[in-house]
């Protein structure tokens, strides 16, 4: 065992401790993004949430998904699906160095609503009950308007990252991205990922009782990123200072 995954799992433990000993408890929940059929990396990923009996939230691509996922999926006890924008394709400038987003500023709001309303039915169509009504906008990116239109077409549920929590019914937020996204995409480190739990699990000692949430990709992980769920989960997921709420309750949308 390295020393800095041995000093996030001592950091960890140490901070549940705290809370167990108040009588208080950490909400975690868990979010990966991008599915859209069955893969030997999706079986590793729900894997682990069932040896630990925890929910992860499958934020699905509409346009892509399959029959075969809406199979994979029936049994999974664990598993349910938010809806992943429509395509998942960037619609900002390049040229002008826009960060990318599908439900952003340089689309014909109509237009994209509509294509939500269809990748909505698609969804339900193929996943039932198994499907919140929350949008996962892709890159996490989603302008004013088609946000506060979003309940307006069913949809009151809303997920995107953010260090800070949004005000705002039905939205929970992803907090922790397990993946380094520049140059070579891989996972963020232990060190990383101490600091990043670190600044979560303390502001929430401080008062706010917002869920932590943990953000996956499990079409892009290495064995680093399997290894985190490995050892963050078998603290997390059993320490008397932490609970995982059910996902479906989590959003309260239905």
């Amino acid at each position: 065992m390295t020393a800095d995954l041995q000093r996030f799992k001592s950091e960890l433990t140490a901070h549940l401790d705290w809370f167990a000993e108040r009588g208080r408890k950490v909400r975690f929940w868990w979010r990966d993004d991008d599915a859209i059929e069955p893969t030997p990396l999706l079986d590793r990923l729900l894997a682990h949430a069932n040896q630990h009996n925890v929910d992860v939230a499958l934020a699905v691509i509409p346009k892509n998904a399959t029959e075969a996922l809406a199979e994979r999926l029936a049994t999974e006890r664990h598993a349910w699906v938010l809806q992943h924008g429509w395509q998942h394709k960037n619609f900002q400038r390049k040229d002008l160095r826009e960060k990318a987003a599908e439900l952003g500023t340089r689309r014909d709001p109509d237009e994209l609503m509509a294509q939500l309303v269809e990748g909505k039915a698609r969804l339900e169509s193929l996943f039932g009950t198994k499907f919140i009504h929350a949008m996962v906008p892709p890159w996490n990116r989603i302008a004013p308007e088609i946000s506060r239109r979003l309940p307006g077409i069913g949809i009151p549920g809303l997920s995107s990252f953010t260090w800070h929590n949004f005000p705002r019914t039905h939205q929970v937020q992803s907090h922790i991205d397990i993946l380094k996204w520049k140059k070579q995409v891989r996972f963020i480190g232990w060190e990383s990922a101490r600091l990043r739990f670190d600044l979560q699990l303390t502001r929430r000692r401080n008062g706010t009782h917002e869920p932590v949430g943990i953000l996956t990709h499990h079409l892009a992980h290495d064995e680093g990123c399997f290894e985190f769920l490995d050892e963050f989960l078998a603290i997390a997921a059993h320490h008397d200072g932490a609970e995982w709420p059910e996902v479906k309750g989590l959003f309260g949308t239905q």
